[in-house]
């Protein structure tokens, strides 16, 4: 689950972390009232910062820096519900709800933190460069050796001698060597303490006075921890999501939307990565990633279907379905179900195997609906590809 800048910032401020003064805003009057209390407290300017789940933000003109009480608003008023795209949102961009008004800072240096699991090593690794401010994606392909990487030991957490040899990596001054070590260790303790799976400051700040901020902020958590964590959970923005998607998760559903045209429902995420890709391999695109998973109810699948019917790039439909826990006579039922609410004249193909596999074929057979049902993957694939093109 992804957050907000001004989520995330909130969450590291509980453990010590510098971050610069600021409020969100939804109106334009109230980003006017945030820089007229940031100013009337000494602040020289403020950032006006749209508030998506996406990088690369300024350069899609979703943030902007105000000198004025009045600049500020102006630029709110620009900003808010304006469709910003970025290199991460894709074409489709994201509509700017919710802004960051922050205080302006005395910028020396740019520089880059970040902490996530390393799953090839089994361990968190915490990196850091003195190219902050920037595309890391770009530094880790073009400057490799331009990024220091910390693994930590689980059990032992970020020592204070690595937190050191990171501050000294990014050319930090011999007073602020312990300002940032401390930085450091807050920032591991917030990763860890949250379940996160990703913590990224870029960039991370040093000011001219010597004083070290996280100026922006980018947390990511761990889906199967949330339960440990309501407060985090109340953070999610489904206006963020894809609307499929959110739906699904009422349902226990892992749905995932793509970009192609055959809508694939299957259970196990195993299953699905070898559909997917025999889909493509007969010629054709998925259209999403739908796994019911293993113990499915007829009353999920029914809901499934219903999703994979509502993306309107489907042209075809592809179950696949190995019955162990869910039964194929229970799947079918679902699919028979929710066929017959939704009226659906798209072509669906099944490869069903498993346990009850012939009552699961009859119930179908003897549904009077227009199903195709192929013996192999193979088979499906490529009937489900040549309907999909019809």
């Amino acid at each position: 689950m992804k957050i907000h800048e001004y989520q995330g910032k909130a969450v590291l401020k509980k453990y010590g972390v510098a971050v610069p003064r600021g409020s969100m805003a939804t109106t334009r009057e109230e980003a006017e009232a945030i820089a007229k209390e940031l100013m009337a407290s000494g602040a020289t300017g403020v950032v006006v910062k749209a508030q998506i789940h996406a990088g690369g933000r300024g350069k899609g003109g979703g943030v902007k820096i105000a000198k004025s009480v009045e600049e500020a608003g102006e630029l709110a008023g620009k900003i808010l519900g304006m469709k910003l795209v970025t290199h991460q949102t894709g074409p489709e961009g994201r509509i700017v709800h919710r802004l960051l008004i922050e205080e302006t800072l005395p910028i020396e240096k740019e520089l880059y933190l970040g902490i996530l699991v390393d799953r090839g090593e089994g361990k968190p690794v915490f990196m850091a460069s003195a190219a902050g401010g920037m595309d890391i994606e770009q530094v880790a392909a073009e400057r490799p050796e331009a990024i220091l990487k910390q693994y930590i030991d689980p059990g032992m957490g970020l020592e204070p001698f690595q937190a050191r040899k990171i501050a000294f990596s990014l050319g930090l001054k011999a007073e602020q060597i312990n300002p940032a070590v401390k930085f450091l260790t807050g920032l591991y303790r917030a990763f860890l303490d949250t379940d996160a799976s990703l913590l990224e400051i870029n960039p991370f700040i040093s000011c001219t006075d010597g004083r070290l901020f996280a100026l922006d902020a980018k947390l990511t958590f761990d889906d199967n921890a949330l339960f440990r964590h309501p407060d985090l959970r109340e953070l999610r923005d489904v206006t963020e999501e894809d609307p499929l998607e959110v739906e699904a998760s009422k349902y226990n559903l892992n749905y995932i939307k793509l970009d192609g045209s055959v809508g694939c429902m299957v259970n196990g995420a195993g299953l699905a990565m070898a559909t997917m890709d025999i889909i493509k391999y007969a010629g054709g695109m998925p259209a999403n990633f739908l796994d019911v998973g293993g113990s499915a109810s007829a009353d999920q699948v029914a809901h499934a279907f219903e999703i994979l019917l509502s993306d309107k790039s489907v042209r075809a439909v592809l179950i696949n379905i190995f019955g162990g826990i869910l039964r194929v006579d229970m799947l079918a039922t679902g699919v028979v179900e929710a066929a017959k609410k939704t009226n659906i004249q798209l072509p669906v193909v099944l490869r069903l195997e498993g346990t009850n596999v012939l009552e699961g074929k009859k119930i179908l057979m003897e549904s009077g609906l227009n199903f195709v049902v192929a013996d192999t993957m193979k088979d499906a694939a490529d009937k489900v590809v040549a309907a999909a093109r019809a």
